[in-house]
């Protein structure tokens, strides 16, 4: 049975029982209100007392025991004619709001990896599908103290369900401090491309506005606004070496001061927090396969997205997020640029890897162009996979469940 008819039944016996207990009192009263109880109304238990010393009272007690008895009949009888009715269905309170699975999910974005594109698109499915869409207007503050940890939490954690949080912000573990651990998605690129295009996005901007890369980086020089790229690289500039360089890993490594450090300690622990924390990690050359397997596993939140993506409407707007000025740097600084960032690579070539074995095992073809071969300068990896390896069939939806349980 329904909670709201449990309800709607307890109202009703509470109802017959006020009847019960008027008449009760009105029929006693009638026929004890000389009594030693002081002319005072009497329960069944006093009439069966005093009965019991007075042959006289007997009878008008019993008949007043059988009219008791009687309305616990008529209560009986109600009790099935309302627990079968519709009146409850209309009437009852509001059923309780049924939250899809996963109803908490996070997308602690990657800065410079197609993150604005997506957060576009949020904004759309979040008002057609009705999910809480939670942003942030932080945007530069991506490690946390240990109290900025815990009040970032708390905050994410009492948004209404179900949500959508999204921030520039290192991989956070909710369950460290106690709360419910949420569903993690993120999309990363080719870390070069990535460096390249904040490099020049911090100068130069987009095509939204001339000027809104003035806003962006107000103080910086005009002498390092134009510096050659060529000429950060190659002559190690602080913006164009490690610790900088070091960039992606620490979002999936998390908020321990270790993941600011180049070296396999991050890199293995950005690697376990993929495989134990994250739906998805995609990959931006690969964005409409990205999008296709988040409205498969989360299509209370993608539904259609890929559909959305494609809208002429909305490439309008997603040209505007493009880098302008960007150029590209020599092939020695490119190779200068790959050994700085071999981890970076590392990490990137597994992620790219994991998320082919996911192409293949729900059945996805690539809908990207096909791309342009990699420079020679550019050192091969055993890594990297451009398909997927074989593997043995499973059964796609038990799998899918086995993701949910992480």
């Amino acid at each position: 049975m329904a909670q709201g008819e449990i309800l709607g039944l307890l109202q009703g016996l509470i109802i017959c029982w006020k009847m019960l207990e008027m008449h009760v009192i009105n029929t006693f009263g009638e026929g004890f209100r000389e009594d030693s109880n002081g002319g005072q109304p009497m329960c069944v238990g006093q009439c069966v007392f005093y009965a019991s010393w007075d042959r006289d009272a007997l009878i008008p007690c019993i008949g007043n025991v059988g009219n008791y008895i009687g309305w616990l009949l008529f209560i009986s009888i109600l009790l099935v004619f309302v627990g079968n009715s519709t009146y409850l269905d209309d009437h009852g309170p509001p059923p309780q709001k049924v939250l899809p699975f996963p109803s908490q999910v996070v997308y602690n974005r990657v800065g410079k990896c197609g993150s604005r594109t997506v957060v576009l698109l949020l904004r759309i499915l979040s008002e057609k599908h009705g999910f809480n869409l939670v942003t942030s207007d932080i945007h530069n503050k991506t490690r946390l103290t240990k109290n900025e940890q815990m009040e970032l939490i708390k905050n994410i954690s009492t948004a209404e369900q179900p949500y959508l949080f999204t921030r520039h912000v290192h991989f956070l573990n909710f369950s460290r401090f106690g709360g419910d651990q949420p569903v993690y998605i993120n999309i990363i690129r080719d870390p070069v491309n990535r460096f390249l295009s904040n490099y020049f996005f911090r100068r130069f901007g987009d095509w939204r506005g001339e000027q809104n890369h003035m806003i962006r980086t107000p103080n910086m020089r005009q002498e390092e606004r134009y510096l050659d790229i060529n000429v950060c690289i190659l002559e190690n500039y602080p913006e164009c070496s490690n610790p900088k360089l070091f960039y992606i890993i620490p979002y999936f490594c998390g908020q321990h001061p270790r993941c600011r450090e180049p070296g396999e300690w991050a890199l293995e622990r950005a690697k376990l927090n993929v495989n134990e924390n994250f739906l998805l990690v995609g990959i931006l050359e690969e964005l409409e396969d990205v999008l296709l397997l988040l409205e498969r596993f989360l299509p209370h939140y993608f539904k259609d997205v890929l559909s959305i993506y494609k809208n002429p409407e909305h490439r309008k707007l997603g040209n505007l997020t493009v880098t302008v000025k960007k150029t590209v740097p020599s092939p020695e600084a490119i190779q200068i640029l790959y050994q700085r960032m071999r981890y970076e690579y590392e990490f990137y070539y597994y992620v790219k890897e994991q998320f082919h074995l996911l192409k293949r095992k729900f059945g996805l073809k690539s809908h990207i162009r096909k791309p342009s071969p990699r420079p020679e300068f550019f050192i091969p990896s055993p890594l990297e996979t451009e398909e997927p390896i074989n593997d043995e069939e499973e059964d796609d939806e038990k799998w899918l469940e086995d993701i949910y349980k992480r």
